[in-house]
Formats: C-alpha cells, sequence, structure tokens
C-alpha cells in the first residue's frame, strides 16, 4: 500500500469541515448524504420509506450539518430525486449546498446514448425543481456500454460535456464500479470528480489505483458504500452478503477478526467503517445512506467516535488477501 493509505494517517478530521471538491471551487463536507434509501427499495434494504418520511430526511439534511447531497435518475425509477425536488420546491436549495445527481441509462431498454443522456438530465432536473445543478455523474456506464462507446462522437460523454458547455450542468464526474474502467475515464481530463462504491472500505483496497490518479488530477474522490451494503455495520453472521453480492469466507473471516478488535477497544465497527474512509487524504466526500432524519445524529457520532491509534494497526494485519476484493 501507498505512504496515503490510512494505517499511516494520524490527522483526524473534522467531519462538518468542508474540504476542496478537486478543481471545482466547490468545498463540500467529508460526508455526503446517499439518498438511495429514499427511494424505498425494500428488496435491497430490506425496509421502506414512505414520501412524508422522505421528504422529512431532505429537510433534516437541509437544516444540518453536512452540505453535499447525492441522488440519481434511476433512485426508486426517480422517487428520491422527486422527495428533494418537493423539498426544493417549498424552501429552495440551502445557500452553500452543493446537490449532485446522475445520467443514467433508460430502465427499459438500457439505452445510454447521446440522447439518452440528454433526456435523463432533463428528467432529473424536472423531478429535482431547479434548472441546472452542480455536479452531474455519468452513471455505471459499464453495465451498459463499453468505455469506446462512452467516448465516441454522439455519445454520452459528448451529450455531458455539451450540457456542461450550456451551463445546464457545472461540473461533469463518472461513478460506477470497475476500477479500471473508471481510470480510463478520469484519465481523459473531462471529469471533475468519480465516485466508487464498496472498493475502498475496511476490507478491500481496490480502488487505491484510482484513488491516486484522482489525486494527481485534481479530481474529486467520493467513496460510496464504506459499510459494505451492511456487512461492516451488522456484521457477516447478520448480513453474510458484501456489496449485495456472495463473498469469500477470507472476507467474512476478516470483519470478524475486525468486529473482535473493535469489541475490545470498546468502539463500534461501523465507526471504523466510516472513519476509515473519512481519514484518508484522498477521500474528498463518503456517501452515507439517510432514511431517517435519526441517521444525522447517527451518523455523526460514528464520525467522532475516538479510535485508539493502534487500533488501526490492528485492523490492517486483518484485512483480507487481494483474490477477496472487487476488482
Amino acid at each position: 500500500m501507498s505512504e496515503q493509505t490510512p494505517a499511516s494517517v494520524t490527522t483526524e478530521q473534522d467531519p462538518g469541515t468542508p474540504r476542496p471538491f478537486g478543481r471545482t471551487g466547490y468545498t463540500v463536507t467529508p460526508i455526503c448524504v446517499g439518498t438511495s434509501p429514499l427511494a424505498s427499495m425494500p428488496t435491497l434494504y430490506g425496509y421502506s420509506v414512505d414520501e412524508e418520511r422522505a421528504q422529512s430526511t431532505v429537510e433534516a439534511v437541509f437544516d444540518g450539518p453536512f452540505n453535499f447531497l447525492d441522488t440519481s435518475n434511476n433512485y426508486g425509477g426517480g422517487s428520491a430525486e422527486k422527495s428533494i425536488g418537493a423539498v426544493v420546491r417549498r424552501r429552495g436549495v440551502p445557500e452553500g449546498f452543493v446537490l449532485a445527481t446522475k445520467a443514467d441509462a433508460d430502465p427499459d431498454t438500457g439505452d445510454f446514448s447521446g440522447e439518452r443522456v440528454r433526456r435523463s438530465v432533463e428528467e432529473s432536473l424536472e423531478r429535482l425543481g431547479v434548472d441546472r445543478v452542480p455536479v452531474m455523474y455519468l452513471h455505471d456506464p459499464e453495465h451498459h456500454i463499453t468505455f469506446e462507446e462512452a467516448m465516441a462522437p454522439g455519445g454520452a460523454v459528448e451529450a455531458l460535456i455539451a450540457l456542461r458547455e450550456a451551463g445546464v450542468v457545472e461540473h461533469i464526474g463518472v461513478a460506477g464500479g470497475v476500477i479500471e474502467v473508471m481510470r480510463r475515464f478520469v484519465a481523459t481530463g473531462e471529469f471533475a470528480a468519480v465516485i466508487s462504491h464498496n472498493r475502498w472500505t475496511l476490507v478491500d483496497r481496490s480502488a487505491e489505483p484510482l484513488m491516486d490518479l484522482a489525486h494527481d488530477m485534481g479530481v474529486a474522490f467520493v467513496n460510496g458504500a464504506p459499510y459494505g451494503g451492511g456487512m461492516l455495520v451488522k456484521g457477516p453472521d447478520v448480513q453474510p452478503r458484501y456489496a449485495y453480492q456472495d463473498t469469500p469466507e477470507s472476507v467474512r473471516d476478516a470483519v470478524r477478526a475486525m468486529g473482535r478488535a473493535a469489541t475490545a477497544h470498546d468502539v463500534d465497527l461501523a465507526a471504523l467503517a466510516l472513519q476509515f474512509s473519512l481519514r484518508d487524504p484522498r477521500v474528498t466526500s463518503t456517501i452515507v445512506g439517510f432514511s431517517h432524519p435519526s441517521r444525522i445524529a447517527t451518523t455523526l457520532e460514528l464520525a467522532t467516535t475516538p479510535v485508539p491509534a493502534g487500533l488501526w494497526d490492528e485492523i490492517e494485519r486483518y484485512v483480507p488477501p487481494r483474490d477477496g476484493w472487487l476488482s
């Protein structure tokens, strides 16, 4: 691992103190509010969120300590954006608040052409009740098109660039999984931000090459899913799947060992999982999903729980082998 990895970082970060968002000129809090849970997807999360609760959560976020919110065109078929938009129409976007959403492929056909990107952006702006957004990501392109197709004339990236030049979006980013694909997009120099998910956690370090590239290019690196879909909160015996998929026993064993070490130091495993991301200087912001107003206080508590320096050293000894990481 490089000399910048969390095991060697000693300065703790205040979760309410904004950090530069790459080269954009924006500053964002180290915690970014994720809104996928607000879309009420019980098959994914195991619980439902009604419209009243979703809007009250957005209201609390707008009044709270975090100034960065992430959503997507396809979260719950647009329901997350609609809930956010209902609050925006009542009170506007708070001063200094950074709203980010994502252009998605057509949910029925999988089309991710330039024309689909334009429609996706139009849909998002209408739902959110705004005429422009600070950040628009290309969302999970690897599931629908190749890098070459995305970058081709008339393709998805060209459409996003045109929207940026027209002032409809201020900055463009790319969000996805496979690290090598994300690195190729970042290396083009067109993107101001990149989201990676489940690949920079206590038990998976596969995002490091992407993080280093983003840091060197002045691109904001946003880390999603620091809890690995719940395993790093509930433990592998309650949640045996990592990133919502089956995972090697070596990963579950590693989480068990980390959990025992955390308990021995009277630290919640979830606090370790969140702070692992927060304490790395290459991570601009960490996305934490919110499904209830109470999540604000819970997240702040996890982010500020004192962690003995020696515990971080112990945790590093339990990191599973690379063959257990996502790609």
